[in-house]
């Protein structure tokens, strides 16, 4: 990091700590996520102002020692020796300082600072949309942690559940939407789900319940818990993923009980996705005569399954199964809709190459590579790219050719024969 670098971080943080202080209207979204580890903002509820800025939180937190020294020639800057605090002394004057000195993409990801310049005409920044980009408060894991806990506190039989789920924050999935080669009939559902969302309350006073019930249908690899992932991240929901398998057979006497605390979690999380993945897997507990308890199990998941719903308890449900010629009608019309994920064809295949070695330098022709791998999925994909990247960095290269792919492809069709063999 350079030294005009190192300047512009530290006085981001004292110019954002001076505007937060000077206007309670702005909250915990207002400031950037580094910013909120900077000063100590663990929830929304418990912001305390004056926030302040001193040499040991810089260095604490930014890695920088001295900030004091490094900003001694900045008029606009004042040090107390008493307690080491540093603060702006004139706050216009300092502000055209920072934008002078290249401080507009810094400002451009900070509300709080876009808040103060979006008055400064010669900027074109434009406060609500800098806010808009910058990631909730709520999206983040100590956000979901502090709510998780609280929740157990409250009732202990929670902690049953969570032994049953992988509660995951927004902001801790990496796949993202733009990332993802949809079909127009999943866009379409997606589209109308955001839609539901927005207008909850509409819905409700009219007595549409029943949105928001979707199962994912499709092959492995073909992008089901992605999609799921995906939509976490863009609806600002966190998920509470769920394997049926796993929770009828570790906790067989306890299972109908757990079931309904973990939808009762997902209710008090909400807004949530409950994602549940191995859908058929109650199609085979209700033909199966030797446990009862497994039976009671899975016809607790369908009432609850009926209880809850999107517009109601602002819980998003999504089914996912391999084997939808499992499933009979009574768990088929728990959905109100379906939406299939089938293997892509040859333009979805060329856009999911290009899109997985957008990062790369490749010297591929995506077309006849899209052409030649028919029957891949997405997944199938992402393995044959990631073998390909493998192979050039074992060859000293940093680019992806035709003798690279080849050996992705290769790795692929053997995994794929080795899982189809028979060994007795």
């Amino acid at each position: 990091m350079s030294g005009d670098s190192e300047i512009l971080r530290i006085m981001e943080v004292v110019l954002t700590a001076e505007i937060f202080n000077q206007n309670p209207q702005l909250d915990i979204n207002d400031l950037p996520p580094a910013c909120r580890e900077i000063f100590s903002l663990t929830t929304s509820s418990d912001i305390k102002r004056p926030v302040y800025v001193s040499d040991g939180l810089i260095k604490r937190s930014l890695a920088i020692a001295d900030a004091h020294q490094k900003l001694s020639s900045n008029p606009f800057v004042a040090y107390e020796e008493f307690g080491q605090r540093i603060r702006i002394t004139a706050l216009e004057q300092a502000a055209l300082w920072f934008l002078k000195q290249g401080g507009k993409p810094i400002i451009d990801k900070n509300p709080t600072l876009a808040f103060f310049f979006e008055n400064i005409d010669s900027t074109g920044i434009t406060y609500k949309s800098v806010r808009n980009a910058n990631p909730p408060f709520e999206d983040t894991k100590a956000y979901l942690d502090a709510r998780v806990s609280k929740l157990i506190g409250e009732d202990e039989k929670l902690r049953s559940a969570l032994d049953l789920v992988i509660v995951i924050a927004p902001e801790e999935v990496e796949q993202q939407m733009d990332d993802l080669v949809c079909t127009p009939e999943q866009t379409a559902i997606i589209a109308k789900i955001q839609l539901a969302v927005n207008h909850r309350e509409f819905l409700h006073r009219h007595r549409i319940h029943e949105v928001g019930k979707l199962l994912f249908v499709g092959p492995p690899g073909t992008g089901k818990t992605s999609l799921a992932l995906a939509m976490s991240r863009a609806m600002h929901m966190p998920v509470l993923e769920v394997r049926l398998s796993m929770v009828t057979s570790q906790y067989l006497g306890e299972t109908s009980k757990n079931i309904d605390r973990i939808f009762d979690l997902a209710k008090k999380l909400a807004p949530s996705i409950l994602f549940i993945d191995e859908f058929d897997f109650v199609a085979k507990s209700r033909v199966a005569d030797d446990h009862g308890a497994m039976k009671r199990a899975v016809n607790s998941l369908l009432k609850n399954i009926d209880k809850i719903n999107l517009v109601r308890n602002n819980v998003l449900l999504i089914g996912a199964t391999n084997h939808p010629q499992l499933l009979d009608e009574a768990a088929w019309r728990r959905f109100d809709e379906v939406v299939e994920f089938s293997l892509p064809n040859e333009e979805m295949r060329k856009n999911i190459l290009m899109k997985v070695t957008s990062t790369f330098q490749c010297t591929l022709d995506y077309q006849q590579l899209a052409s030649q791998t028919d029957g891949f999925s997405g997944s199938d994909l992402r393995m044959m790219v990631k073998e390909a990247i493998l192979s050039s960095l074992m060859a000293n290269r940093k680019t992806i050719g035709r003798e690279d792919i080849e050996k992705g492809i290769h790795s692929v069709k053997n995994r794929d024969a080795i899982r189809h063999l028979t060994w007795i």
